[in-house]
Parts: C-alpha cells; sequence; structure tokens
C-alpha cells in the first residue's frame, strides 16, 4: 500500500461526479461536519457508554465519549502526518497532512453503529438468531445473511449506515469520501471470517461497497477468490483504534472515580503508574503549584498527563512500524506495542477495569435490562415481519420509519429493516417502546 493512494477524497455515489467547492473547506472537512450535523451522531447523546445514563453525576455517553475520541484522533493524525513529512518531503504534496481530519471524522463515526444499550444490545441481537425465537430462520435465509445477524457486530453496522441507500435517500447515503469510509473499518472482513470474537467489517448487503473502496485505495487483499473476503486494515484505522483504546479506558476510569467506584488513592496509583519516579513528583508538584486541592480536579489533570503520554507513544509506534502496516503485515493494536512500563500500566487499568467497574452492581443492571429490552423489541418485531398479514402486526409495522424497507417481499429483507429501525432507537426510546407494547406505559396527550 502506498500513501498516494490511500488517501483519496473521491465520494461514494459521487465517483462520477467533480466537487463542487461553495467555501474553503477541504473535502474531508465536508466529511466531519456532515457527521457532525446529523441525526443518527445526536441520538448518540442518549446511549449508554458504560454507566447508565447519568444522573446527579454527568459521566461519559456514546456522544461525549465520541467527541473526546475524534479530539485525540486528530493529534494522533496530525502528528503522524508531521513525522511522516518530515521522513518523506514528497508526501507534503499529497493529501497526507489531512490525515488529521480523516482520522478525527472515522472517531466521530466509530460507535455510531451501536444499537441501544451497547455491548449488551450487541448480544441480544446475536442471541435471538442464535439461541432464542429467531432460530427458526436458519433455514429461511442464505448463509451469508446467517453469518451476519448471528455475528452481529456495531462496527459492521457503522458501515451499512454510512454507505447503505436508505428508502428516500441519495445514492451513496452519507456519500463520504472512500478514505474517511475505509478508516472506520477495523476488521475489513466478511462476517464468514469472523474473528474468534465475532468481529467483522461489513454485512453482506455493503460488501461490494467495500470491495470498490478497497480496490480504489490500493488496500491489500488478504483472502483468496475462493474464501471469504478478507482485507488488511487501512493504515488510518490503527490511529483510530489506539484514539478509542486511550480515551475509553483512561475515561472510564474517571468515571468510576466520580462515581466512587473507585477511591482517590487507587484512581491515583492507576494513573501515575504510566510514570517513572522523576515524572511522578513532576506531576504532583504541578498540582500543588496550580493550587489544586480538589480530588477530582487532582483526576482530571493526571488523566490529561496520561493521555498526552500515550498519545506520543502510539504516534511513535505508528511511525516505527510503517512499513509493517503498509504491508499489510502489522495486525495488533498500536497500544500493544508501546513501551513495557507504559503497556503494563494499561494492562493494569484494563483488568482493574473488568473487575471493578464493569462487573460493578450499576453496570450489570444496565446490561440485564437492556438485554431484556432489545430481546423483546426483536421477537415482537420480527414475529410482526414474519406474519405481516396480521393485525398487530400491521399497527407494529407502521410505527417504522418510512426510510427502512419493512414492507419488502423480501423475508431478509424486512429482517434487516428491524434491526435498522432497532439499531436506530436510543436507550430512551427503546424504553419507551418496550413498556408501550407490552402495556406497561401509556402516551399522555
Amino acid at each position: 500500500m502506498n500513501w498516494q493512494q490511500l488517501i483519496s477524497n473521491k465520494r461514494l455515489g459521487q465517483e462520477n461526479r467533480p466537487p463542487t467547492h461553495h467555501d474553503a473547506r477541504s473535502e474531508f472537512k465536508r466529511d466531519y461536519d456532515r457527521l457532525i450535523f446529523s441525526a443518527p451522531f445526536r441520538r448518540m447523546q442518549n446511549k449508554t457508554q458504560v454507566f447508565p445514563l447519568p444522573g446527579s453525576v454527568f459521566v461519559h455517553n456514546r456522544l461525549t465519549h465520541s467527541l473526546e475520541v475524534a479530539s485525540v484522533g486528530m493529534s494522533l493524525g496530525n502528528d503522524v502526518a508531521k513525522a511522516l513529512i518530515n521522513a518523506n518531503p514528497e508526501l507534503a504534496d499529497t493529501f497526507l497532512p489531512q490525515i488529521g481530519t480523516i482520522v478525527s471524522t472515522a472517531c466521530l463515526a466509530h460507535d455510531m453503529g451501536n444499537p441501544p444499550f451497547g455491548h449488551s444490545g450487541e448480544k441480544a441481537i446475536q442471541t435471538y438468531f442464535t439461541e432464542g425465537k429467531g432460530s427458526f430462520l436458519r433455514e429461511l435465509v442464505s448463509d451469508s445473511f446467517w453469518n451476519d445477524i448471528t455475528h452481529f457486530e456495531g462496527n459492521a453496522y457503522a458501515f451499512r449506515l454510512l454507505t447503505h441507500r436508505f428508502k428516500g435517500r441519495r445514492d451513496g447515503g452519507f456519500v463520504m469520501t472512500y478514505a474517511t469510509l475505509a478508516s472506520i473499518v477495523k476488521y475489513p472482513f466478511a462476517s464468514a471470517a469472523a474473528s474468534r470474537k465475532g468481529k467483522f467489517g461489513f454485512f453482506a448487503s455493503e460488501q461490494d461497497i467495500y470491495e470498490r473502496i478497497a480496490t480504489e485505495l490500493g488496500i491489500c487483499r488478504l483472502s483468496a477468490a475462493d474464501e471469504p473476503l478478507r482485507y488488511a486494515r487501512h493504515p488510518l484505522v490503527f490511529l483510530v483504534e489506539a484514539a478509542d483504546d486511550i480515551c475509553y479506558e483512561i475515561m472510564d476510569i474517571e468515571d468510576a472515580h466520580k462515581l466512587r467506584i473507585l477511591t482517590y488513592d487507587d484512581t491515583r496509583e492507576l494513573l501515575l503508574g504510566f510514570f517513572d519516579d522523576g515524572m511522578k513528583a513532576a506531576i504532583l508538584k504541578r498540582i500543588d503549584d496550580e493550587g489544586i486541592t480538589d480530588d477530582n480536579e487532582k483526576v482530571v489533570y493526571m488523566r490529561a498527563s496520561v493521555i498526552g503520554l500515550l498519545e506520543s507513544l502510539c504516534v511513535r509506534t505508528f511511525v516505527e512500524h510503517e512499513d509493517e502496516i503498509l504491508a499489510g503485515t502489522f495486525s495488533d493494536s498500536l497500544i500493544k506495542h508501546i513501551p513495557e512500563r507504559e503497556r503494563k500500566a494499561y494492562e493494569q487499568c484494563a483488568k482493574l477495569s473488568v473487575r471493578k467497574i464493569y462487573q460493578s452492581k450499576p453496570v450489570l443492571d444496565v446490561e440485564l435490562s437492556g438485554y431484556r429490552i432489545l430481546e423483546t423489541l426483536m421477537d415482537v418485531m420480527i414475529d410482526a415481519v414474519y406474519h405481516p398479514k396480521r393485525y398487530y402486526s400491521q399497527q407494529l409495522m407502521m410505527r417504522v420509519s418510512s426510510q427502512y424497507d419493512i414492507d419488502s417481499t423480501d423475508l431478509q429483507t424486512r429482517i434487516m429493516a428491524v434491526i435498522d429501525y432497532i439499531c436506530g432507537m436510543t436507550d430512551v426510546y427503546a424504553l419507551d417502546i418496550y413498556q408501550k407494547i407490552n402495556g406497561i406505559s401509556l402516551p399522555i396527550v
């Protein structure tokens, strides 16, 4: 792979149309603005990140998380571009100087495909077909479609959301640039080649779109003609992944401290564990010199120091492994290749997060409730599209947005329309629909 080909501003759905410029924005900045002002992006403010949606303490939701990831992604992209251009000055005349904007935009989009209630929502969709009432559909759908829905993945759905031509929409979906779209596909292979964790990058319905993008950008194809489709990652995916890794792990620690799941002493030990003794002393001295006495503010300062450190180390790692990344042979995350002390400190945060945060009662309660809500919605809606002539089915289907092809004569299309409908819900809306269809609440006029 080469940088000259990898960064293209060609737009999906407008490949043969010259760009029309009404202002000084680059095509990649237009991508960024298009996402920021979109309804699916706004809806993330009402989707759970880890902790329950905020009460008196405002913790992260999907929207604030994505904005922070985009901020770190911008820094990663800009710093990598600067380093690569310093080493290869001829790249200054390509689109490479704009990769900060591209990475930041991909970061905004990286969670847009997540259903309500995050990973428990993903699991509810998967297990409805593998363990629930939807298992009878196995003999009625194609192998590729069955693989897609039983491995349902928010990353793959984000690609569908951005590229699929829903009813009433223009060709190309969001009509994003090829470089931005390739940068969000963390697992660039079909569901039949899903990873051990069931991760994949695009549904069969959008596979030809990804193939077109990959061919245009010169992304390495790793599979033979008779094997399930599998590609190397676009290099900028590593930067998007690093921004996400940095933010979710470190910001979850800060949120846990605010919610008093972690003590100040535990939080301080975790965050200062990234630094040598000299730097620890310097950070603590700076906190004292600034007159910071509030524990939350101390944590904010230490957290910012950790994010800055990890960002610089991931930039260095990317540059050091550039040849492997361009050859398609580098497969780990950048975080796994940072120096030992910082890597072990990160791993310590991850271990503690699993034990004290992700398995905490508030988090488990949200996951259990979210799973049941999504399972019920899947059950009711799939039954409706399987028996579309029934009175109750028709009443339910009238609730579905006209952009989803719920009235199709094809069963697979109707099933996918249900998934589209449910994935577009916020946590609050999913709960509201759950209560209404179960007769728990009535609309108040």
